[in-house]
């Protein structure tokens, strides 16, 4: 239900994080938190789930908002905005096609109505699917992409240029002050196992010991950044000077083919599972590699987790989350047998 608030009321410097019991909103908040801040978050729950955050809100600092951003919201003490609010996932984006456009672009406008009310600064987080099937590579700011309109992506790809539009818009009539980031393929702790993304699937077949899912042959190529190099480059853009809006590409340039990655992974977790191929999925870019020059002039930014690192510590989150399941599972078979022994 839209309103429910966990925690304590929040005066001074206070951040809105919208989206923020996602996965990239989950580590934003636990920064922001550390700088200081107090912060709402601001989610529907629709795919953010209060597990990513719970050990954040025993802080006074902090309090839990269930509120679906397509309908307004207002809070006159909010100082700096952070627009998160929309999954990532086609697995989920494509489940709610029209809840997705509506929140890609009426979320965003509801959040611009606050931050020009409140002179608000307000981060978009955008996306590398404004590019679509790429035409240059790797992309720069300055290229248009090449996105369908009435494809099954589209919701997404559409709704987020919509939204940067509606920034940009409201920068131009009103001069609310916007910064826009365009982020690339993201991966790091407090994943979900289903959200349908390749570093979560691949790692959680690989601990179940299930097929790996490889669409194509494997040759498209994707560049993955950890999640604390992207949340350092979003701070780095929201400190920036006013006149520097973006957009910017925060992502990782090194680029790798899915079947390296699944390569990667398999070594990694010493797993034998073996590969499945499926067929590529409608609209699914071949190759997706930021150009990252403008982040490194104007921010000082660019990614230092190596991707070995990464998905080793990204491995070891889901394995953990993987036995706490078999723990529970097992303890729940061991109370049922006790039943079944007491009734026997």
């Amino acid at each position: 239900m839209d309103g429910v608030e966990r925690s304590n009321p929040l005066p001074r410097k206070h951040a809105l994080v919208a989206g923020g019991a996602g996965f990239l909103g989950a580590h934003l908040c636990q920064r922001l938190l550390a700088e200081g801040y107090r912060v709402t978050v601001l989610d529907s729950l629709l795919t953010g789930r209060l597990d990513n955050i719970q050990d954040l809100l025993q802080a006074d600092r902090i309090r839990f908002v269930q509120h679906d951003v397509t309908q307004p919201y207002d809070d006159p003490t909010v100082s700096v905005i952070y627009n998160l609010a929309c999954c990532a996932s086609p697995v989920h984006y494509q489940a709610q096609p029209v809840h997705t456009l509506q929140t890609c672009l009426e979320g965003s406008v509801n959040l611009l109505e606050l931050a020009r009310r409140n002179g608000a600064r307000i981060f978009q987080a955008s996306t590398s699917e404004v590019y679509g099937e790429p035409e240059t590579h790797p992309q720069q700011e300055g290229y248009r992409g090449a996105v369908s309109t009435i494809g099954p992506r589209a919701c997404y790809d559409e709704g987020k240029r919509c939204a940067e539009t509606a920034f940009f818009e409201y920068h131009r009539l009103y001069d609310v002050d916007i910064k826009v980031a365009r982020i690339f393929n993201t991966y790091g702790p407090k994943m979900r196992e289903d959200d349908g993304r390749v570093v979560s699937n691949l790692v959680v077949q690989a601990l179940r010991g299930e097929p790996l899912t490889i669409h194509g042959d494997g040759s498209q190529t994707r560049s993955f950044c950890y999640v604390d190099d992207l949340i350092e480059g979003i701070v780095r853009l929201m400190q920036a000077p006013r006149e520097f809006t973006g957009p910017v590409n925060l992502g990782n340039p090194q680029e790798i083919t899915v079947g390296e990655l699944a390569d990667r992974i398999l070594a990694m977790t010493g797993s034998r599972s073996p590969l499945k191929r499926k067929p590529m999925p409608t609209d699914d870019p071949t190759r997706r590699c930021p150009d990252i020059t403008l982040a490194r002039q104007q921010l000082g930014w660019s990614p230092r987790v190596p991707l070995e690192d990464g998905l080793r510590n990204t491995i070891a989150w889901f394995a953990s989350r993987e036995q706490g399941a078999r723990s529970d599972a097992e303890e729940v078979s061991l109370a049922e047998g006790e039943v079944q022994r007491d009734c026997a």
